[in-house]
């Protein structure tokens, strides 16, 4: 069994040796893939829920005749100013800006380069006209923060390793940089990418421009809770036309969630308008959320303020419809907490169904050839056909070829008073409210978890005898493949899952754990398989 990365020990290095000493030495740290690896490329993957929904409202607007656009995410606070007018403030009170760090001026001083040697570089010339042309270039953009490295290491003819600790020892102007605001905005609101989408296509498209676009935005919400998310997606589209009514709103918010199911719907004008709407044409949707029994705003539509269009050059109305995907998804999957829904590997509970573990059970070692295949099938088919002999008994399971070799596979029970197969032999794998269980076919029915994990559990169909037959036959292989004439496979009390062959990854493992719940397999099995391996040709 291959080992796993010890994160206490490699940081414990890094503490000691320092990071780039053990980041050169880490490909030694990775284990190396069997051979014959292959990653499986094939099946059917899992998908989000949320972009399930997103697509399905994506396909609503495109039968609704909308055409699908990019806005951009990244706006100045400027455009704010344009559409908000004096609400403006309070509007990028809810934005978040961006910083940058700003391009250090370095210069290349004589203490500089002794500095430079004393990490056991010699300063030439040659190399210290080179060390400046890469700063001063770096600082005037020509050279991207990610080939700074590489461009210092072929500047001075130094490894990349040497290059780092140059950076970090010497020029301190890059450990001590802080980052400087710009006026660049995340987008918090879709109608902020409107308008310059709008701009850019109004004289180029016919009338009516109908548009829509389903992105992320962003809130600098003061925390996140079951209904809000700092970072959220907007169904939204805008249409341009002559004349529009505003109770087109209604029409596209039902026609894009109708197809999802929903009935009842409330639409409500706003008492106080956002002063990019005009007044008294802003309206609040909501549907009902049947699980929490209350009515939830998914929509907000409205018609354009004509100031704001003007600012923009925009000569016809517009009406927009944003939709929260989020909110939308809450009902539509009756979920409570929208954190639960789109982040459940840190909100989620933690659950795995029967169905699940029991496709985590699997026989550890299996055989490779063709042959051995055929030598574990004839193990398990002889064993069932000749379990209860009496002992002391020994049955030829299996005589034929095998890499070239003759192969004689026998069962044997030595023991007098005893039979071919243990009583456990025969127990198959069942998965029961997250109990792994190794229970036989019948019988037993006075215990309550084996009559209710045989009616109603998840069987594995993986039995005690054929996970036996499995590692006989591959150490079968093993030995014909490395010259042994003999093998001998005894298994009597079984009392973990590898004692036959049972492999229970360590995912189900942790979950059966973490749920107090049992992994029983054990049990008497008294089964005895041997082989000789004759290096005759047939």
């Amino acid at each position: 069994m291959r080992e796993n990365l010890n994160p206490e020990e490699i940081l414990k290095r890094v503490e000691v040796e320092g990071f780039e000493k053990v980041w050169k030495e880490s490909g030694n740290l990775l284990p190396r893939p069997p051979e014959g690896y292959s990653l499986p490329l094939r099946g059917r993957g899992t998908s989000h829920p949320l972009f399930d929904l997103i697509e399905r409202m994506r396909k609503a607007f495109l039968d609704q005749g909308f055409t699908e656009v990019a806005n951009p995410v990244i706006v100045e606070d400027t455009e704010v100013y344009r559409q908000y007018g004096p609400e403006a403030p309070v509007i990028l009170d809810r934005c978040y800006y961006l910083a940058v760090l700003p391009r250090p001026d370095i210069g290349l001083s004589k203490a500089k380069c002794r500095e430079i040697e004393g990490l056991g570089v010699e300063m030439t010339e040659e190399r210290t006209s080179n060390l400046k042309t890469v700063l001063r270039d770096y600082k005037r953009g020509e050279i991207e923060a990610d080939d700074l490295i590489e461009r210092v290491s072929e500047s001075l003819e130094v490894p990349d390793a040497t290059a780092t600790l140059i950076i970090s020892k010497v020029f301190s102007e890059f450990t001590s940089l802080r980052p400087e605001p710009t006026n660049l905005t995340l987008r918090s609101h879709m109608t902020t990418a409107w308008f310059l989408s709008l701009q850019a296509l109004q004289h180029r498209v016919e009338m009516p421009i109908k548009l829509f676009s389903v992105g992320i935005r962003f809130r600098r919400e003061q925390k996140e809770d079951p209904t809000h998310l700092r970072v959220h997606h907007a169904a939204s589209c805008v249409v341009m036309d002559e004349a529009v009514d505003v109770r087109e709103g209604e029409k596209i918010t039902r026609n894009l969630l109708e197809p999802l199911g929903f009935k009842e719907f409330r639409f409500v004008r706003k008492k106080v308008t956002s002063k990019y709407y005009t007044p008294g044409m802003e309206y609040e949707g909501y549907i009902y959320h049947p699980k929490m029994r209350r009515w939830i705003e998914v929509a907000n539509f409205g018609l354009y303020n004509p100031i704001a269009l003007a600012r923009y050059g925009l000569e016809h109305p517009v009406l927009n419809v944003g939709v929260g995907v989020e909110r939308v998804a809450l009902a539509f999957y009756g979920e409570e907490d929208v954190r639960r829904l789109v982040y459940p590997q840190f909100y989620g509970e933690w659950r795995l169904t029967d169905v699940e573990i029991a496709g985590m059970i699997g026989y550890e070692i299996e055989p490779k050839t063709r042959e051995g295949h055929e030598i574990k099938r004839r193990i398990v088919e002889e064993a069932l056909a000749h379990a209860d002999d009496p002992s002391p008994c020994e049955v030829l399971a299996y005589e034929g070829r095998l890499l070239g070799k003759v192969v004689r596979v026998y069962l044997y029970e030595k023991e007098r008073g005893a039979k071919l197969l243990g009583a456990a032999a025969r127990n198959v794998i069942h998965v029961y409210e997250g109990n792994v269980l190794g229970i036989p076919a019948k019988g037993m029915d006075h215990i309550p978890i084996i009559r209710e994990a045989r009616e109603r559990g998840v069987s594995t169909n993986l039995t005690y005898i054929e996970g036996i037959a499995a590692l006989a036959a591959a150490k079968i292989e093993e030995a014909a493949e490395v010259g042994r004439n003999q093998v001998d496979v005894r298994v009597r009390i079984v009392r973990r899952p590898r004692d036959v062959n049972i492999k229970i990854s360590n995912v189900a493992r942790r979950y059966i754990t973490g749920r107090k719940r049992r992994i029983d397999i054990s049990g008497p099995v008294f089964v005895g398989i041997r082989a000789e391996i004759m290096n005759q040709h047939v």
